[in-house]
């Protein structure tokens, strides 16, 4: 039998709210005050601001938490003060390192201004999107990131709505729903042709995976054909698959390629993944690259420096891309003005052996 009783728990910040809970046997932040021997505004300041006590008073606090497992209550705080120190970030994907990249360097910034990351995954699905922004934003977040520039017009209005420090990520461009940092994938594209153009490719060609819904890879794709048709050159084909992008998809893609278009010098892959795949694949069909046909990429994924050749792709900074985003939220959570509320944090063309 389950016991209902009134209780008065403390949040993360020490607030005592008073509520109706079942009578779980969850450790509370009295508890811990107990167990170690100290004020329970001392567990409190210990907990959400470190420095404020001595190492020898959190020591004792860390070891008392570690012993009960003490979670502190968050959703608590939140109806207690109408706020938080957490802080969304939504992005297409989690099982992509590019994405895991950003996140690593948004969580560090914002850990060490005392906020607390969470965590969405949308699948490159916008209405996905729509529905995660609004189960977070009822957690009432002091600001929040999101990947991209391109939203459902409910996620843009519930944003500007909402009012909060938003911080876009991944794409440098207009319109921004608060602020901005990326980098512009046609750029990058047009990088990529300029460098074919100059090694003498004239037949090139593009392969990517659902395009429609990976946006970005589409201005990749347009800021590529551009460059190569102001050069009089045309873009051979464009290969796409109705797929999520994998390595095997990669060496799958090189062995279509030459079969279809056996006349290709070089081909653009939408990613860092498909183009390793490539290189892989090329070598089990006996296609040598560069010399049959060259191979680049883009992300600048570590992988493709453990291939041979070693892969010619565009770096884009995802590290500092996730930090800065974090210190301009951070900034604007106290109320400082952004120098720039858009920044397009570049990009940098890595020429290897594959082409």
């Amino acid at each position: 039998m389950q016991i209902m009783a009134n209780e008065t728990v403390d949040d993360s910040k020490g607030q005592a709210v008073t509520r109706r809970r079942r009578n779980s046997g969850r450790a509370t932040i009295t508890d811990v005050a107990r167990r170690a021997g100290v004020a329970r505004i001392t567990v409190s300041r210990a907990l959400n601001d470190p420095g404020t006590v001595s190492p020898d008073l959190r020591g004792r606090i860390d070891a008392a938490v570690s012993q009960l497992g003490y979670v502190p209550n968050r959703h608590a705080g939140s109806l207690a003060s109408a706020t938080s120190s957490m802080v969304p970030l939504i992005v297409p994907s989690l099982s992509n390192a590019v994405f895991l990249e950003v996140i690593r360097g948004a969580q560090a910034v914002l850990e060490e201004g005392g906020c607390e990351l969470l965590l969405g995954n949308t699948n490159y699905d916008i209405a996905r999107e729509q529905n995660l922004m609004q189960t977070l934003l009822g957690w009432s977040p002091v600001g929040t990131i999101i990947a991209g520039l391109r939203h459902s017009e409910g996620t843009v209005n519930m944003l500007r709505r909402w009012g909060g420090p938003c911080v876009e990520i991944m794409e440098y461009g207009e319109p921004n729903i608060d602020m901005a940092v990326g980098l512009s994938h046609e750029a990058v594209g047009n990088v990529m042709a300029r460098h074919f153009l100059s090694r003498g490719y004239r037949r090139v060609g593009f392969v990517g995976t659902r395009i429609e819904m990976d946006y970005r890879a589409g201005q990749r794709l347009e800021g590529f054909k551009a460059a190569l048709e102001q050069a009089g050159v045309g873009l051979e084909f464009v290969k796409r698959y109705d797929v999520m992008s994998d390595v095997a998809l990669g060496g799958q893609a090189i062995c279509d390629v030459v079969a279809e278009h056996p006349r290709t010098e070089a081909v653009f892959f939408a990613n860092d993944d498909l183009a390793v795949g490539a290189i892989l694949g090329a070598q089990r069909a006996g296609i040598r690259i560069p010399d049959d046909v060259a191979v680049a990429g883009f992300n600048g994924l570590s992988i493709g420096n453990h291939v041979t050749p070693r892969l010619t792709t565009i770096v884009s900074p995802r590290l500092r891309m996730g930090r800065r985003a974090a210190e301009m939220l951070l900034a604007r959570i106290r109320g400082e003005a952004p120098a720039q509320k858009t920044r397009d944090i570049g990009f940098r063309l890595l020429v290897q052996e594959s082409t």
